[in-house]
């Protein structure tokens, strides 16, 4: 397994980081076999895991630090904070408030004394940038984690924390975690070049769009709704939009170059992301032991130059094919009242 720098951390991390939001009620519950996965993506060279305080409600914390009991050393750990984690005011967010209690839970739950990567899971208008960073470094210097990052933020949003950082002396977000994949390339615009100015790295995640490029769902062929994920988000699988009828439109012509590859249509699709110079790594999140071997398969996969540029032809780099599922929507495009004038203001006379 390949190994990159993370961000000019000096922390070398594996090509593939093995994700947990699968671990737990939501995904597979059978602590046993979630930390059978875990070990055996680790003798495969894995020495990156991903996980969140708010998958599973914390189980998956709690999964990951039984699998990484007397293997804690050779593991770079990260995991996230900001979602509700309870019913009631001040239990989510990125204040310091929040950010000071959880770390404590979320070592607890992990079973270490610190974290690797703490990662901030999404932005939070309520709070002052420089409330999160400040507290973020001081749990640097507390030792409790050795480096932070943010996950699904703006390239924006990611340019004025580091300016605020350098500005009030604090350290900065050091990594960031994109949604990236074959059908949603919008990180190519602005992010992803913004993270290599900086000197981020970053770890993508669902590589495989939310299921369209495992081969499940093709066109022409009856897709079932009832199981999965269409069971949470059923119109972003309805064949009859025309936006999913863009997705398996794409994904046919992305068979036939993972055929002319070699490769599988997975493997096409976590291949992608790890092209990019800026990727550091790709975090692949199987729910079973036989989705981890199949991933696995793919690490030799390489693409060329004209496969990439086939590739540019069907889904033209930048482009969004569909809004990636659990991407950050900012405030002034759900809320009216943020990018309209009262009403009698509104003239130019």
């Amino acid at each position: 397994m390949r190994h990159r720098v993370l961000g000019g951390t000096g922390i070398e991390v594996s090509a593939y980081c093995l994700g947990t939001m699968m671990f737990g009620f939501v995904g597979n519950s059978d602590h046993d076999e979630c930390v059978r996965i875990i070990h055996a993506a680790l003798d495969e060279g894995i020495n990156f895991v991903d996980t969140a305080d708010m998958y599973s409600a914390g189980e998956s914390e709690t999964i990951v630090g039984k699998a990484l009991k007397g293997r804690r050393d050779e593991v770079v750990l990260a995991t996230k904070v900001h979602f509700p984690m309870g019913d009631g005011p001040n239990r989510g967010g990125n204040s310091r408030r929040w950010i000071v209690r959880e770390v404590e839970d979320s070592l607890r739950r992990l079973g270490t004394d610190w974290i690797d990567l703490y990662q901030v899971h999404r932005p939070d208008h309520t709070t002052d940038i420089e409330e999160t960073l400040s507290a973020l470094t001081d749990l640097v210097s507390q030792g409790k984690i050795r480096a932070f990052g943010c996950s699904t933020f703006p390239a924006d949003e990611i340019v004025e924390a580091y300016h605020v950082a350098d500005r009030r002396g604090l350290q900065r977000f050091r990594t960031e975690q994109p949604p990236y994949s074959l059908l949603a390339r919008g990180v190519e615009r602005h992010m992803l070049p913004v993270a290599q100015r900086l000197g981020m790295g970053v770890l993508t995640w669902s590589p495989l769009a939310s299921g369209f490029l495992t081969g499940r769902y093709r066109k022409g062929r009856a897709l079932d709704l009832s199981s999965g994920r269409p069971t949470l988000n059923p119109d972003r699988f309805d064949p009859s939009a025309p936006r999913t009828a863009a997705k398996l439109e794409a994904v046919e012509q992305l068979v036939a170059v993972a055929g002319e590859v070699g490769c599988t249509l997975p493997e096409l699709a976590v291949a992608f992301p790890l092209a990019h110079p800026a990727v550091t790594s790709v975090i692949i999140g199987p729910r079973t032991m036989e989705q981890l071997r199949s991933t696995l398969k793919g690490t030799s996969v390489v693409l060329d130059d004209a496969v990439l540029d086939r590739i540019d032809e069907i889904v033209p780099p930048g482009t969004d094919l569909y809004p990636p599922d659990g991407a950050w929507t900012p405030p002034t495009l759900t809320t009216p009242e943020l990018r309209r004038r009262p009403a009698g203001a509104r003239s130019a006379a």
